[in-house]
């Protein structure tokens, strides 16, 4: 099985296909995969822009809403996760994840499916100290304070994660993990990216949430994006233990290094995405304690024991099959020659996926609850605002290639 990884996709789906496309033309291979590390941007319509957290100027509709429309199909299956400038309005929507477009699945907030007999896991989203020990409060449409705050990472989807036993093939992270740099040749990353080192230095630079998560699950491979540059370390983990390849990448730009293409074993194909039976377990165990409001989950009335769960979750399964819930649009799509943003169905809506999902495990719905007010004292401050939160657009003509 071949699979190729991508880093910040930005929307511009058109020209990372081509790439492939000729890179399979050149080499005379075939992908079966395609994984994106964040950024994806998902603006199906006008109306999403609006969630996105980027300057005005840097605010384009790109190309994945012709996926959304179904005007062009995906010609490889892409799993992709959440970054920092999303289309926040729409993931929500899919928050356990789901088709984003026909052939397109975001993995969730955070996610474990699995691709033939490949497990894939990912965690949408980058670390912030601030709002880690939060619930999930944000609402579309979002302020000045929650178009930022609702991509940061929350400690209820990394204890869901970290609840999983059995091996993980691959993982996605937006940010690195905190501590990843010294596993690599920092030094030589630096050359490029000078502003990095006093946050290598200061133990800054990256997640500490994906760090927890890296020395829990030890993936063979660990692909990340986030700070548009190519970037890889080898993480032994204890002496004589499992390897983690580390590999960051770059965003969809000429002479940057954005892909990269990685052959595993696996069962003869076709292959397809499937649920996976463990991580819905986990899910339908937690859902119990999911924190719509300002207020973390309570952890101390969970209980862990899985088995039973997992029992129920297969024969729901083996009654059902894995396959996940067939996509539906749930807005308008884009028209290049009218506007849908004043559209009564330009708002949050209730993805029959999601709904589907939740009635398949026998769960409510919780996303439409609204906290009656964010965390005390919710406003920007000059120390919240990190160059996590406004790196996109920012280093085109200051960075020099590192091609």
């Amino acid at each position: 099985m071949r699979i190729a990884v991508e880093g910040c996709m930005h929307g511009d789906l058109d020209n990372v296909y081509k790439a492939l496309q000729y890179m399979e033309q050149v080499q005379n291979i075939k992908i079966d995969l395609l994984l994106c590390c964040g950024d994806f941007q998902a603006v199906r319509n006008e109306y999403d822009l609006k969630s996105l957290n980027v300057p005005p100027k840097y605010r384009a509709m790109n190309s994945f809403w012709k996926y959304y429309s179904g005007a062009e199909i995906a010609p490889y299956p892409t799993i992709f996760i959440g970054g920092n400038h999303e289309a926040s309005n729409y993931l929500w929507e899919l928050y356990y994840g789901g088709w984003a477009a026909p052939n397109i699945y975001f993995l969730g907030v955070a996610g474990v499916v699995k691709f033939g007999n490949i497990r894939i896991g990912g965690l949408s989203g980058i670390y912030n100290a601030r709002h880690y020990r939060l619930g999930h409060y944000e609402r579309p449409p979002y302020n000045e304070d929650t178009i930022r705050s609702v991509y940061h990472v929350r400690e209820y989807d990394v204890q869901k994660l970290m609840q999983v036993e059995e091996p993980i093939d691959i993982f996605l992270s937006h940010d690195w993990p905190v501590g990843i740099t010294d596993y690599g040749n920092w030094k030589q990353l630096v050359k490029f990216k000078p502003f990095f080192e006093k946050e290598i230095q200061e133990r800054r630079l990256g997640s500490k949430a994906a760090a927890e998560l890296l020395e829990k699950l030890k993936p063979p491979y660990w692909f990340s994006a986030h700070l548009h540059c190519k970037f890889a370390a080898l993480v032994q983990h204890g002496e004589g233990g499992p390897l983690t390849k580390f590999l960051a990448l770059d965003k969809c730009l000429p002479k940057r290094k954005f892909l990269q293409v990685i052959e595993l074993e696996a069962e003869p194909g076709p292959y397809e995405i499937h649920y996976d039976e463990e991580w819905l377990a986990i899910t339908r165990r937690f859902h119990e304690i999911f924190p719509s409001t300002a207020k973390n989950a309570n952890y101390g009335n969970l209980r862990l024991q899985m088995q039973d769960c997992r029992q129920w979750v297969q024969s729901r399964l083996k009654e059902r099959g894995a396959k996940p819930f067939e996509f539906v649009m749930t807005v308008p799509c884009y028209d290049p020659s009218r506007s849908v943003s004043n559209s009564p169905l330009a708002g949050c809506n209730r993805n029959p996926q999601t709904e589907s999902l939740l009635k398949f495990l026998e769960l409510p719905y919780l996303l439409d609850d609204i906290s009656e007010s964010g965390p005390s004292g919710s406003f920007v401050n000059s120390e919240d605002i990190q160059i996590d939160d406004i790196d996109d657009g920012d280093e085109e003509s200051a960075e020099p290639e590192d091609a």
